[in-house]
C-alpha cells in the first residue's frame, strides 16, 4: 500500500480513504462500528463535510478520545462569511474536536481569492489563525474552475472527481496539482457506483500521487477497501483491458449521481433515474424493475423542461434528455424487447 503526503500539508496517509458521505443513511450504532473497523483495518483519513446531515455527528462518536490517531477533513458549502462561522462551529461540535485537518470550500461555483469581494478566502484564513483549522482546502466539479484553484496557488489542498474514466485533461489536473505541491484528493473513486471493479478502481489510482476518499455504507464494501492493506494491487495488462473496455462503454456524457441537481421541480429521483440504463445493466437488477423503481422512472414523463436542474449540473450534462433516453431503455426493458444481460 503507497502512503500519499497530501502536497505541502505534511499529512500522510495510506492510499486508501474513508468518504463518509454515504454513512448518512445508516443508523449511528452502524457507523461507529463501520468507522472503528476502518480504523483497525488500517485507514486514518476520513473526509465528512457539513451538507452531509449527520455524518459529522456520527465520526464525532465513533473517534471521540482518538482525535491524535486520525486526520478529519470536513467542509462548508456555505457562501458567506457569516455561515462559514456558523458551518464551521457545528463541525467541531459535532466531530468533538477542536480543529480540523483540513477545511475545504465545499463544490464551489469560484476560485474564492483575497479581496473578491466575498470575505470567504479570509474567513478561511481568519480560521486558520485561530487554531481552528490546520490547513485550507477545496473542492470542486467544473474542470475549469479546479484548473484555476491550481493556478492560484492558493490552497493547499484540491478534491476533484477522479476514476479510471478521467479524461486526459484530468489527468493533467493531477499532475499541476502535483507541480504545485497542492495534495489532490480524489472524489467518486467510482464514478457514483457505476464502476465495480474494485481492483481496477484501486490499480488505477495507484498509478498517481492522489489520496482517493472510497464512499463506504455497508461492511462488504469496507471490507474490499480494507483487503488492500493485505495485498498490493498494480496495473496489470488484464486490468488494463478492463478499464478500457469501460472506458469505451461509458465515456461520454453519463450521470455521475452526484445530487447537485436536486431538487427536481416535480420530483423526479434524477441522480438514480438519469443513469438508470448503466445501473440495471452493471449492478443486480431486479430491486430496479420493481413496482417501486417503475413508478420512480414514469415520473420523467412530468418533466416540464424548467431548466433548474441544468442549472445545478456541475458537469453541465443537458439531463432532460438523458432522463428521456433513460426512460425510454428502461421502457424496453420492462415490455421485455430488450435484454439487460
Amino acid at each position: 500500500m503507497k502512503t500519499i503526503t497530501l502536497g505541502k500539508t505534511g499529512i500522510t496517509s495510506p492510499q486508501n480513504a474513508f468518504g463518509a458521505l454515504p454513512i448518512q443513511r445508516i443508523s449511528t450504532e452502524a457507523a461507529v462500528k463501520l468507522l472503528h473497523r476502518a480504523y483497525e483495518g488500517g485507514m486514518t483519513f476520513f473526509d465528512t463535510a457539513r451538507a452531509y446531515t449527520d455524518s459529522e455527528v456520527k465520526l464525532g462518536e465513533a473517534f471521540a478520545g482518538m482525535r491524535d490517531k486520525i486526520r478529519i477533513a470536513s467542509k462548508t458549502a456555505s457562501t458567506t462569511p457569516e455561515g462559514f462561522r456558523k458551518d464551521l462551529e457545528t463541525t467541531l461540535k459535532n466531530l468533538r474536536t477542536d480543529y480540523l485537518d483540513i477545511y475545504q470550500f465545499h463544490c464551489v461555483k469560484q476560485c474564492y481569492k483575497p479581496g473578491d469581494g466575498t470575505g470567504m478566502y479570509e474567513e478561511m484564513l481568519k480560521a486558520r489563525e485561530e487554531g481552528k483549522i490546520r490547513h485550507i482546502g477545496i473542492t470542486a466539479h467544473k474542470i475549469g474552475v479546479a484548473e484555476e484553484i491550481v493556478e492560484s496557488g492558493l490552497y493547499e489542498t484540491l478534491q476533484f472527481p477522479f476514476s479510471y474514466l478521467a479524461t486526459d485533461r484530468d489527468i493533467n489536473l493531477v499532475k499541476a496539482c502535483e507541480q504545485a505541491g497542492m495534495g489532490f484528493i480524489a472524489m467518486k473513486g467510482l464514478s457514483g457506483g457505476l464502476l465495480t471493479n474494485c481492483d481496477a478502481c484501486m490499480a488505477f489510482m495507484s498509478e498517481y500521487n492522489v489520496l482517493p476518499i472510497w464512499g463506504i455504507q455497508r461492511e462488504a464494501e469496507l471490507d474490499q477497501w480494507l483487503s488492500f492493506f493485505d495485498r498490493d494491487i498494480s496495473m496489470t495488462d488484464e486490468l488494463r483491458t478492463f478499464i478500457e473496455n469501460d472506458r469505451k462503454e461509458l465515456l461520454g456524457d453519463f450521470c455521475r449521481g452526484c445530487g447537485y441537481c436536486a431538487p427536481c421541480t416535480v420530483g423526479i429521483e434524477i441522480n438514480n433515474c438519469a443513469r438508470m440504463s448503466q445501473l440495471i445493466r452493471r449492478s443486480p437488477s431486479e430491486g430496479y424493475l420493481s413496482p417501486e423503481w417503475q413508478a420512480r422512472m414514469l415520473k420523467i414523463e412530468d418533466c416540464i423542461n424548467c431548466g433548474a436542474c441544468l442549472k445545478r449540473c456541475p458537469y453541465e450534462l443537458n439531463i432532460p434528455v438523458l432522463l428521456r433516453k433513460n426512460l425510454a431503455d428502461y421502457k424496453e426493458i420492462i415490455a421485455g424487447r430488450v435484454s439487460i444481460n
